[in-house]
């Protein structure tokens, strides 16, 4: 077992990345090499813009390279409490932004020709506890009479063709979510972005962005200082570099998967015969799909704590358990990558994008991004070529959170009051 990313692992290195000296000057300064800034980066060199991407590690090798590889439409909440608060036009708005950014890397596969894997293969999201199945019913018809026409509630016969689990209480199955080898995708993506002209830097770490000189910005690294007209900021939670503002907002929650060795052809029969996305129902619930060659990706919030070594190590050993539970005839099948990575999590779980003191961001995703990161990149690139009205999250106000100034030291308490949740039903 390794405590590696699969998708870091067996994916290629980029290889285009621009050695030292950078560039004095550029006209947009991306920070960032995940989806976001790669995605933007891709849609300004088409349109000609002289574009710099800065990235302080790999391309891809924090949470775009680190996640469960799914790429799902749909909220991260509740679309109807969203509603309520932000108007039914501004939410529906928002959600089929998640629908568009499944389309876009769809798109993007296809005009790239990028060996990813992607695969339309649905969301299912499971009752994992009887409780929640009295809430599938209406939550179906609310969806398809407003944003999911095409969602479906299973039970029984229906239910269990679509997957082989004893704590399998009902679900609704999303169609228009995907699955991808996002690893590959991210290269892919960049080399993408290489090929149209942008200049995409590895060991680049941003240590100070300055009002410049006459206008724009300055970005300051260890490799030089680029002059940029406009800087974007898509470097998720950060927890080094000149990003306090971005820090008081972005809670990092540490988010931990497993990945066994390839499964027999009749045990995937048996445990996972929809080939679906899940997703379960509980407040620290668990996420597990399939890759192309069988093997059993399965990840959640195992433990609130960052992650490191160890704390995958420990967190994987979590992982292992509750895969036992809910998939108990792969509960045999031996380990072969544990790793964890961070997410960005925002208060309320919405992604946040916007300007602020001239500098242009885009984050928060909170583990729902590998969608939504693609589409606001792009969206974000046509606002700083000047196209109006493209970001629909402009309008959401963002406050700090109290007491929070970067290392989330209430993550303990913050388990305790999801598990009693839990426990509670």
């Amino acid at each position: 077992m390794k405590l590696a990313s699969y998708w870091l692992e067996t994916s290629p290195r980029f290889s285009g990345s621009v050695e030292a000296p950078l560039p004095s000057r550029a006209s947009v300064v991306v920070i960032g090499g995940g989806l976001t800034g790669l995605s933007a980066a891709r849609t300004l060199a088409m349109h000609g813009t002289d574009v710099v991407v800065l990235e302080a590690g790999r391309i891809g090798g924090e949470a775009s390279g680190r996640n469960g590889g799914q790429c799902n439409n749909g909220l991260a909440g509740d679309l109807r409490a969203l509603a309520d608060r932000i108007g039914f036009e501004a939410a529906a708005q928002l959600y089929r932004v998640f629908d568009e950014g499944v389309d876009r890397v769809e798109a993007i596969v296809a005009e790239e020709g990028i060996d990813c894997d992607f695969v339309r293969n649905g969301k299912l999201k499971l009752a994992d506890k009887p409780e929640h199945a009295a809430k599938l019913a209406p939550l179906a018809d609310y969806l398809a009479s407003t944003v999911e026409p095409d969602i479906r509630h299973v039970t029984g016969d229906a239910l269990a063709a679509e997957i082989g689990s004893p704590d399998a209480y009902g679900g609704l199955i999303f169609p228009r979510s995907a699955s991808l080898h996002v690893g590959r995708f991210v290269v892919g993506l960049a080399e993408a972005a290489a090929r149209q002209g942008a200049r995409v830097v590895e060991g680049a770490r941003v240590t100070a962005i300055e009002p410049g000189q006459g206008g724009g910005m300055r970005v300051t690294t260890p490799l030089g200082t680029i002059a940029a007209d406009h800087v974007l900021l898509a470097t998720g939670a950060s927890m080094d570099g000149p990003f306090g503002w971005l820090r008081r907002r972005i809670v990092p929650i540490g988010s931990f998967i497993v990945a066994t060795e390839p499964m027999a052809p009749d045990l995937v029969r048996r445990v996972m015969q929809g080939r679906r996305n899940v997703t379960t129902m509980r407040n620290i619930g668990n996420y597990f799909r399939l890759t192309a060659d069988d093997r059993l990706i399965f990840g959640g919030r195992a433990r609130f704590a960052l992650s490191s070594p160890s704390s995958d190590a420990r967190s994987g050993e979590v992982l292992v358990q509750a895969l036992a539970r809910l998939l108990p005839a792969a509960k045999d099948v031996p380990i072969a990558y544990t790793w964890g990575g961070i997410v960005d999590m925002t208060a309320d779980r919405l992604p946040r994008a916007g300007v602020r003191d001239g500098i242009h961001y885009a984050t928060g995703y909170s583990g729902h991004g590998t969608q939504m990161s693609v589409a606001m990149g792009e969206r974000m690139a046509r606002t700083i070529l000047g196209e109006a009205g493209l970001n629909p999250l402009a309008d959401l106000a963002w406050p700090a959170i109290p007491g929070h100034f970067g290392k989330p030291w209430f993550l303990p308490l913050v388990g305790a009051w999801y598990k009693w949740k839990d426990m509670r039903g």
